[in-house]
């Protein structure tokens, strides 16, 4: 029997962004899906709305009794600490148990897949060549690492014959796919608790790279072979040219290999997300989608969860994003400074694992100096044990402000309501996702 013929789906860390696709897509086809995850969150409770089974216990009592070896397959993400006593009775008991690359692998291998790589970028990225198959009606389905706004799931489903997955370099996970296209947005260094050294990152990416079967598609810059390039107004294979502002969107040119693509409209802020756009419409225009289908899906497209999402509240502009990694925080910063030029930009900002903050305190520093104040919250360490000495405060000595200071996540709002400025960021990959919804109502109150 194969992995997709089973009758149950048992997901262990189920309330991951990437698992909970999987969840979606098995439950899209049938199948009964179920599992555990550490915490209820916002994204559990709708998966839980979906049909889909969640127990928030490590406790094999609660393993429903009508599954079994035959007719279960067992999913886990690497996140899970290697004690867990579901994961191991599981071992124990002889199941198939798999890790999610290995599914998606599996799943995306008898479809033309198209792997959307890089440390940073990705998620946008395949979210906007999902939306882009969508509208051109092509037989798709999406593996997203976010919640694209438009359909508001991290799974985009309208068939199987082509298959976006966004592919994952942290435990060298992307190297089990199997795809026909790829684009690799970045190779910066990340991760490096499983790489050690940053070479050993571009090495893994290039290996990426080689198992690509038809075309790769590279961000202008990196060193990739047989690869098509991208960028904006540096003379690309993909270039997108006179880049303008009209009515809140983005309007630029394309230049292709086939012609250029003329007054495309978008609307998410930032040089970086028009690189993502233009990426995402080389893929299309090498799989033969017409400019109209183009123009329609990158005007329409309104953007993923957590990624620059912006809220004008009264005379206050408020940004939450996922940016965990110095060049992503640059991005975010040098687009709010180029938006709102001369405002005060106060930024919240909560580093995510010991080692990256240990890995990468300088350009952390180097990034979170050009803020105007700056609250850093306490590390959230994820999958990770303390390192002696690795905390928020040591980060806040390396950083050049004369306003900044460092709060737990619960004292993080009244810190802000005392604060004054223009702009406020809230920014990282762990969940300071849970001050977006107590910051909005506040604003919305102090008419």
């Amino acid at each position: 029997m194969g992995i997709l013929d089973k009758t149950y789906y048992y997901f262990i860390g189920a309330g991951g962004i990437g698992m909970s696709a999987l969840e979606r897509y098995f439950k899209s086809i049938g199948k009964t899906v179920l599992g555990y995850d550490k915490t209820p969150t916002e994204l559990t409770s709708a998966l839980i709305e979906e049909g889909i089974e969640i127990h928030f216990e490590d406790n094999t009592d609660l393993i429903p009794a009508e599954i079994n070896q035959e007719n279960t397959l067992v999913i886990y993400t690497p996140a899970i600490p290697k004690d867990h006593k579901e994961l191991n009775y599981f071992f124990d008991q002889n199941y198939e148990v798999l890790k999610r690359s290995e599914v998606l692998g599996a799943i995306t291998k008898h479809t033309y897949a198209i792997g959307v790589a890089g440390t940073h970028g990705k998620t946008t990225t395949s979210s906007i060549l999902g939306h882009l198959l969508k509208v051109a009606d092509l037989e798709s389905t999406a593996f997203l690492g976010g919640i694209a706004e438009n359909y508001h799931s991290n799974i985009i489903l309208n068939g199987s014959k082509y298959t976006v997955a966004e592919a994952d370099e942290f435990d060298r996970s992307f190297l089990r796919l199997s795809p026909k296209l790829a684009i690799i947005t970045s190779d910066d260094a990340d991760h490096l608790d499983i790489y050690g050294e940053r070479e050993e990152v571009k090495k893994s990416f290039q290996e990426f790279g080689s198992i690509v079967e038809e075309q790769l598609f590279v961000r202008k810059g990196l060193n990739f072979p047989n690869s098509k390039t991208y960028g904006i107004e540096e003379g690309a294979d993909y270039d997108g040219v006179n880049v303008r502002i009209e009515d809140g969107f983005y309007v630029f040119d394309v230049n292709t290999p086939n012609g250029t693509l003329k007054d495309i409209k978008f609307q998410l802020p930032g040089r970086h997300n028009m690189e993502n756009a233009v990426a995402a419409i080389a893929v299309a225009d090498y799989l033969g989608i017409s400019s109209e289908k183009i123009h329609e899906a990158l005007a329409s497209f309104i953007g993923v969860k957590r990624r620059f999402n912006r809220f004008m509240i009264h005379d206050k502009v408020y940004v939450d994003d996922y940016a965990h990694h110095p060049t992503e925080l640059n991005a975010v910063i040098r687009s709010l400074k180029e938006l709102y030029p001369g405002k005060k930009l106060l930024g919240i900002f909560q580093p995510h694992l010991f080692t990256r903050t240990r890995d990468f305190a300088a350009e952390f520093a180097e990034s979170l100096s050009e803020l105007d104040e700056l609250i850093l919250l306490d590390i959230y360490p994820a999958r990770e044990l303390p390192i002696k000495g690795i905390t928020s405060k040591w980060l806040l000595d390396m950083v050049n402000l004369k306003e900044k200071s460092v709060y737990s996540l619960e004292e993080a709002l009244p810190a802000i309501q005392s604060k004054d400025f223009d702009v406020l960021l809230t920014v990282g990959a762990g969940n300071i996702d849970t001050l977006v919804t107590p910051i909005k109502k506040w604003l919305e109150s102090e008419a």
